[in-house]
């Protein structure tokens, strides 16, 4: 029985699973990925124009323009070519693609350098700034990335894989980052950005070089078995060098969202208080260790007792060894947090104002809707009402404000002016109130009996 479904499983996954039919012969496969290696004429050009397309997408912050350079950049040809290279036991192929790769990355970084030297704007924004931190996750981004470059270049059906790989990967954005790190002689950009670039390409060429083993890519017969296996080795130690760098690097941010996390659960928790209230705060990790940053407003409270009070509370948010700095009243602020501060502080008044003012428009237009609705009441009720009292010649209904000044009290009444043409007894006076009352939904309405209106 177990050995039916088994077979069956194997069966069904070899069916779904069956790649022979949608490959293309390795002949084919080897001639696209050589083809993709050279970078010389409008290759090479192609990669300046890219860079500098890439640039100014992370110069001004725009992701479309940043994916439309990746789109255009050929930087992927080298290194699936030094992959097949390794896979194959060409190393004639290898170093060709090496060679090309470096000029490709040389040429990359001078452009991008030489536009941010002109570049009016010389600022990192996000963009720029998210490619010099590389972790654990962009060497499984290169790996898979990489995995399905080859896939696609094998297969008979291309698809949008190819495309799709190119922005996954990301190689122009490091390239370009590198660049403005040497433009602006910053070299924690330059080494970051450097380091991702290498990452991408060094674990594409991994995922290829497995590629190109899974599908049984036949190796060139003149290759010495013992260059083979030096060559192979060298490219597993550099694959082990380089990830493990990103390692170290993902731990620290797990371990720096971690401490957020925690903080923000603590100031929300713990920093609640009647008349005073947090108006910003910052977490910090550095070589002095862990830090959070609170800037109080509001009644000021016993610097110290707060402190202490504060303190004790760290450890039930894995919070111990984290040092507090309070400001509050006159308190010495950095010009950031006094930047920080001003704004929250605009940015309350204006939402507090801008309430205020929404109410008032808000009642102003409630009463000149009452207003707009007295005015059409007279006119929409006169044809019945001509029926109902034909001795009504006039009417004018309308709101109105009665002062006392014996007490000083107002109050709102509707009044329906009438003058008729035989005078109205104070029983049919009362019917009217009656029936203006219950046709205009009103709670009251005081009659009066008058000469013309309309004279």
């Amino acid at each position: 029985m177990a050995e039916n479904f088994w077979t069956k499983l194997k069966s069904l996954t070899g069916n779904y699973f069956a790649l022979g039919p949608y490959l293309v012969t390795q002949q084919e496969a080897e001639a696209s990925i050589r083809e993709g290696v050279s970078f010389r004429g409008t290759n090479l050009i192609s990669v300046v124009l890219a860079i500098f397309i890439a640039s100014l997408g992370l110069n001004t912050n725009s992701t479309a323009v940043i994916i439309g350079a990746m789109l255009i950049s050929p930087l992927m040809g080298p290194i699936i070519g030094i992959g097949l290279g390794i896979g194959i036991t060409d190393f004639g192929l290898l170093k060709r693609s090496l060679r090309n790769l470096v000029v490709a990355a040389i040429f990359s970084m001078l452009a991008s350098s030489l536009y941010f030297l002109i570049s009016p704007v010389a600022e990192g924004h996000s963009e720029l700034l998210a490619r010099t931190s590389p972790t654990i996750y962009d060497v499984l981004i290169g790996f898979f990335g990489g995995g399905a470059g080859i896939v696609a270049i094998c297969s008979k059906s291309k698809g949008n894989v190819i495309p799709g790989v190119a922005i996954a990967t990301a190689l122009m954005p490091p390239l370009c980052t590198a660049g403005y790190g040497l433009a602006t002689l910053q070299m924690h950009y330059f080494l970051g950005a450097s380091y991702l670039f290498i990452i991408n390409s060094i674990f594409i060429c991994l995922a290829t070089f497995i590629g190109v083993k899974l599908f049984q890519f036949k190796p060139l017969a003149t290759a010495a078995p013992d260059r083979v296996k030096r060559i192979r080795r060298i490219t597993y130690t550099i694959a082990l060098l380089t990830l493990l760098p990103s390692i170290y690097l993902t731990y620290n941010m797990m371990r720096m969202n971690r401490f957020e996390l925690n903080a923000d659960k603590f100031i929300n928790h713990e920093c609640q208080w009647p008349d005073t209230h947090v108006l910003s705060s910052s977490e910090s990790w550095g070589k002095d260790g862990r830090q959070i940053n609170l800037t109080l407003i509001g009644k000021a409270m016993p610097q110290d007792s707060l402190l202490i009070a504060l303190s004790s509370r760290l450890r039930f948010y894995n919070l111990e060894g984290t040092r507090l700095k309070i400001f509050q009243g006159d308190a010495p602020m950095s010009v950031d947090e006094l930047k920080s501060a001003a704004v929250s502080d605009i940015y309350h008044i204006s939402q507090t104002a801008m309430q205020s003012k929404q109410m008032e428009i808000d009642s102003l237009n409630n009463i000149l809707g009452g207003y707009r609705a007295s005015f059409g009441m007279a006119a929409d009720i006169l044809p019945e009402l001509r029926v109902v009292f034909p001795k009504v010649d006039e009417i004018a209904i309308t709101k109105a404000i009665v002062a006392k000044p014996a007490d000083g009290l107002t109050d709102t009444v509707n009044i329906a002016l009438v003058n008729t043409t035989a005078g109205f007894t104070d029983k049919q006076k009362t019917e009217l109130r009656r029936y203006l009352e219950a046709r205009l939904k009103l709670q009251e309405v005081k009659v009066v009996e008058v000469p013309r209106i309309i004279r």
